[in-house]
């Protein structure tokens, strides 16, 4: 397995340091990548790995153990899903939030090619021509020529295309989502596009390539298997079962290689072995909250319980029964039962061991934080920057016009506490909203303990303790990998449905019983423990 030695950080920082008094510990280690979505090798030998919600493209060199960031974060490219290389060298990314294709060059300048294709997620060049589909209901397949004139629409109305490729015999092979199907079509322009089922009954497919026998070889995120496939029969074979949450995969040589969304990449040996390349880890992470003494953490498309020994396992996934979709604010309101919030808008009651969710509310726009006390559940709507709370199934405005509401607490008088993140401020809900703390950069994660509020600081990067009788501010931790690196300005991740709504940052705070803090150190991608010594 590569380690960090000679590979760039996701995050370059100086170590996080605790104040006098406090002690500060990593509780999970720091992820190398922002998960792994597409994969591509690419001309110069290495395996190109585009990364979503990092707006991030990686290469990765098998033979010297170097991980490169290519295209990063706060640059042209943003969410790329897939990418593809043509003769030239210039490298085509998807990007699958912004419903967009875009080029870089080999001399690193970027480009858009088309702009008009929403969920653009497969991507592959064939003999000078350049494919793309469209990875939702009612998506398209489509030839972009590289000359710049009008595409070509091969395929319509398809149940969410993904990542595909060209075969031996020169017709497009896609996998179809939705349908847990593959098909492949026919590529002459001077003739009618011909469809036809290749492969059904299979474990959600989401991509297609071709080993050296011209055998399909697919991942399956739902199943976790990689299967093979014949084109000609549909008969099909485990190459290896894994996690589901396979992405993507590619060959370099005979060396086959799949990806995870947790940024794990693996490489698929002979008789159903395996042995990872790169350790998958978190990909943000959002929200934290403690059960029964066990940390648990909101990861988007994840929800995991935190092992004694910093391991992440697995509670729910995007995939798994039950699940709410894209998590972000999540609190434990009892044994194996959370209040959550999605980036989807919607609140739910998850009991992820039953396989259930009970949609509370829907509906918002842009769900944070959520906090819970005996009879009301109140959470933070920053679309609208309103605060609700809802009791009984009914909903209630507490507040509105706040600028950016993210982390949500209770106070010790049952008033809720809001980071009013565009603010700098933390504000106390009442008959209006009264500033309890300013001066900040950008709170966002918010939890109490006793009379003292603790509030993350994604801008300042530290953490910050507040004592709501005496007002006395203290700066327990500093130097945090939160929020984004210096000098970097993320671009809006407009969110894919229907798997996700706008997704975005969130460095959550939550206590254990012990008084233990633990935070989310979403720059690194990973969990952090401050307590007092």
């Amino acid at each position: 397995m590569l380690t960090s030695d000679g590979m760039d950080a996701r995050y370059a920082a100086p170590n996080p340091t605790a104040a006098p008094g406090w002690q500060l510990r990593r509780v999970t280690e720091p992820s190398r990548l922002f998960g792994a979505n597409g994969l591509r090798t690419g001309p110069d030998g290495r395996v190109y790995v585009a990364q979503v919600t990092g707006s991030q493209i990686s290469a990765l060199d098998l033979g010297a153990g170097r991980l490169e960031t290519v295209s990063p974060k706060g640059g042209d490219i943003i969410a790329p899903d897939d990418v593809a290389f043509g003769a030239d060298g210039t490298l085509y990314a998807t990007e699958v939030m912004d419903g967009r294709v875009s080029a870089r060059d080999t001399a690193g300048r970027s480009r858009v090619v088309r702009d008009d294709l929403p969920c653009a997620n497969g991507i592959t060049v064939h003999q000078g021509r350049l494919f793309v589909g469209e990875c939702r209901d009612g998506g398209r397949l489509m030839e972009l020529p590289l000359d710049g004139s009008a595409p070509r629409v091969l395929l319509e109305n398809l149940p969410s295309p993904n990542a595909m490729e060209v075969g031996p015999d020169g017709w497009l092979y896609y996998p179809l989502m939705t349908a847990n199907e593959i098909w492949r079509v026919s590529l002459d322009p001077d003739k009618p596009y011909e469809a036809q089922r290749v492969a059904t009954g299979l474990g959600v497919p989401d991509a297609v390539k071709f080993d050296a026998q011209g055998f399909i070889v697919s991942t399956q995120v739902a199943s976790g298997q990689v299967l093979r496939i014949d084109a000609r029969t549909g008969e099909k074979s485990v190459l290896a079962q894994l996690t589901p949450g396979l992405d993507n995969l590619t060959f370099v040589g005979d060396r086959i290689l799949v990806s995870n969304f947790t940024g794990e990449i693996t490489e698929i040996l002979p008789g159903g072995r395996t042995q990872t390349v790169l350790a998958g880890g978190l990909n943000w992470p959002l929200d934290l909250t403690v059960a029964d003494g066990r940390l648990y953490v909101a990861d988007g498309t994840y929800f995991y319980a935190v092992g004694a020994d910093g391991s992440l396992q697995t509670v729910g996934m995007l995939f798994s029964p039950g699940y709410p979709g894209f998590l972000r604010g999540v609190t434990a309101v009892g044994s194996d039962e959370f209040v959550v919030t999605t980036s989807g808008g919607q609140v739910g009651r998850y009991r992820p061991a039953a396989g259930e969710t009970d949609y509370l509310a829907t509906d918002f726009d842009q769900l944070y934080g959520v906090a819970v006390d005996a009879d009301a559940i109140f959470f933070a709507e920053l679309g609208t920057g309103r605060v609700h709370s809802l009791r009984g199934g009914s909903v209630e405005t507490l507040a509105t016009g706040l600028d950016a509401p993210v982390g949500v607490a209770i106070g010790p008088d049952g008033a809720p506490l809001v980071a009013e993140s565009g603010a700098g401020r933390v504000v106390r809900l009442g008959s209006g909203a009264e500033t309890v703390v300013d001066g900040l950069a950008q709170p966002q994660g918010l939890t109490v303990l006793g009379e003292r509020l603790y509030i993350v600081d994604a801008g300042a990067k530290n953490v910050v303790e507040f004592d709501l009788n005496t007002r006395q501010r203290t700066e327990i931790a500093s130097g945090l990998p939160v929020g984004a690196p210096p000098g970097v300005q993320p671009k809006p991740l407009k969110g894919m449905p229907p798997f996700s709504g706008p997704q975005g940052p969130f460095a959550g705070i939550t206590a254990g019983d012990d008084g233990t803090l633990y935070i989310s150190a979403d720059g690194d991608g990973s969990v952090l423990a401050v307590r007092r010594t």
